[in-house]
């Protein structure tokens, strides 16, 4: 495995969850909007709700980056080779029409699960 490389992508992942956290807690009927989806006040309160979670996994990201355990950053890595594809599978399963906001945030998922996938297969 690359872990340098892993690390880094952890870091860079951390800052774009952070930065979409962020979004969630702050503009969350914008969000919505990108996504072409209904801006109801449930929907609105869900989001700042999963802007949190967000925004706590981005800090774990973050730490998980930063340990002395390469078979720990390893196993990081493996977590979010799966689970970034599967946020971009996800967004494109939206049930709503597809906006160019859903294309763009899929593709990060993906973007980083590529990544990932590289950098646990590379030496």
């Amino acid at each position: 495995m690359n872990y340098p490389a892993i690390r880094k992508t952890l870091q860079a992942g951390s800052i774009v969850f952070g930065a979409s956290a962020l979004f969630l807690l702050i503009l969350p009927k914008l969000f919505l909007e990108l996504l072409a989806l209904d801006t109801s006040d449930d929907l609105i309160w869900s989001m700042r709700m999963i802007g949190i979670t967000v925004f706590a996994l981005a800090g774990n990201m973050w730490n998980n980056a930063s340990q002395s355990s390469d078979t720990r950053v390893g196993n990081v890595a493996k977590v979010m080779c799966i689970s970034a594809p599967a946020l971009g599978v996800l967004t494109l399963m939206i049930p709503t029409e597809l906006t160019w906001f859903t294309y763009a945030y899929a593709a990060v998922g993906f973007g980083f699960g590529i990544s990932y996938a590289v950098n646990l297969v590379r030496k």
